[in-house]
C-alpha cells in the first residue's frame, strides 16, 4: 500500500471570489491564503488546503491541467471532538443553517449545511472514520 498521510488540498468550483472569501474566511474563520482575481481564493483548513476556483477559467487552464466542476459538491470538514458542540453552536449563531444531523452509530454524529453556492459541507468530529 502506499503510505499516504492525508488529502492535503481540495476544490471547490464557485462563481463568486469575494463571497467564498466572505463565507469561508469570515463565517467559517478559514485563515486566508492566497486570492488572485478572477481566478482563486485558498484557505487554510487546520493541516489542510481549501482552493476555491472559478470553473470558467481552470476549465480552459494552459499552464495547469485543465480542471473544474458544476453543481453540488461536498466537503466535511474535521474538528476536534471536543470542540464540536461548541462549533455547531457558533455557527448556528452565525445564521448557519442545518440541513441535517447524521447519527454515525459510534456514539458520533456530523451535521449538514451548504455554502452561498449550494455546496454540501459537513463539521465531523475527529474519530468519525476510527
Amino acid at each position: 500500500m502506499i503510505p499516504y498521510t492525508k488529502i492535503k488540498e481540495t476544490c471547490l468550483y464557485i462563481d463568486d471570489l469575494d463571497l467564498a472569501e466572505k463565507f469561508y474566511h469570515q463565517v467559517l474563520e478559514m485563515p486566508l491564503i492566497s486570492k488572485v482575481d478572477k481566478r482563486h481564493v485558498f484557505f487554510r483548513c487546520g493541516e489542510s488546503v481549501l482552493l476555491c476556483f472559478l470553473p470558467e477559467v481552470t476549465k480552459n487552464e494552459t499552464s495547469l491541467p485543465p480542471h473544474f466542476a458544476y453543481g453540488k459538491q461536498h466537503l466535511a470538514f474535521e474538528v476536534r471532538k471536543e470542540d464540536y458542540l461548541e462549533i455547531r453552536e457558533k455557527l448556528s449563531q452565525k445564521g448557519i443553517v442545518f440541513t441535517h444531523t447524521q447519527e454515525w452509530g459510534n456514539q458520533l454524529s456530523s451535521f449538514y449545511f451548504e455554502d452561498p453556492f449550494g455546496n454540501v459541507l459537513e463539521i465531523v468530529p475527529q474519530g468519525i472514520w476510527e
